[in-house]
């Protein structure tokens, strides 16, 4: 269950507001935290099961765990704000083709409006390169905050077994309006090539979600091919003969 943003926990926005005076933001208070309620405002939008307050308050709190090997925790922060602030799981991306995260839209957004806030160009660019790498989730090796913010963002692979089913609840619960086969088909798809990575997570502290997370992947990846086939053997057409 998400967290509404009318009733979101107050460290939300004193978080947001600190991260932005630590990016250099010379607005007022009152400025920077309207920015930061609106951030939550979109991520407590109808339709969001898993990409909502919850999924950013985790991802937030994997940041601050692995902070220690970032170059710049504040803008790794802001930028794990805005990674899913612009979302929309029925739009014309299709679950297989990166679901309805626009990476590239939400980093326009970051841009547009930390630079309104008066964060230095620099540090607002870097911000929205952060965004725009979590397309691939591929991270240049020696690109710290890049590593952490992505191996944040996929932390949730690595769940405990009872988290990790909420997860695939959730996040089927997002893409419901894909009929079932199609959203096991391409569910199916992204798990494999997941598992074909030669690791998932790229940060030395988040090396250690490798196994569980990997141990997760493979049960559902197994779980999804036993139901593909039965949702094949009950759509395939009779072949008994009438008297």
């Amino acid at each position: 269950m998400g967290v509404n943003s009318a009733d979101a926990p107050q460290w939300f926005l004193s978080s947001f507001v600190r991260s932005a005076r630590g990016a250099g933001a010379t607005a007022s208070d009152d400025e920077v935290r309207a920015v930061g309620q609106a951030l939550l405002d979109r991520w407590d939008q109808p339709g969001r099961h898993f990409h909502n307050l919850r999924h950013l308050a985790d991802v937030l709190g994997r940041v601050d765990e692995l902070s220690q090997e970032t170059h710049d925790p504040d803008l790794v922060r802001l930028a794990a704000w805005y990674h899913g602030a612009i979302f929309d799981a029925k739009g014309r991306a299709t679950y297989a083709n990166k679901g309805g995260e626009d990476e590239t839209a939400s980093a326009a957004l970051a841009d547009a409006e930390l630079t309104r806030l008066g964060v230095p160009g620099p540090a607002v660019r870097r911000v929205a390169h952060l965004v725009n790498a979590l397309v691939r989730h591929a991270p240049d090796a020696t690109d710290f905050d890049c590593a952490v913010l992505c191996d944040a963002d996929l932390a949730m692979l690595a769940a405990e077994p009872q988290r990790y089913k909420e997860y695939l609840k959730d996040v089927r619960d997002e893409y419901a309006h894909i009929p079932k086969p199609d959203y096991v088909r391409a569910r199916i798809a992204i798990l494999t090539k997941l598992l074909d990575r030669s690791s998932l997570f790229s940060s030395p502290l988040g090396a250690a979600w490798e196994e569980p997370a990997r141990q997760n992947l493979d049960a559902e990846l197994q779980r999804l091919r036993k139901e593909q086939l039965k949702l094949a053997e009950a759509s395939a057409p009779s072949t008994g003969q009438g008297a």
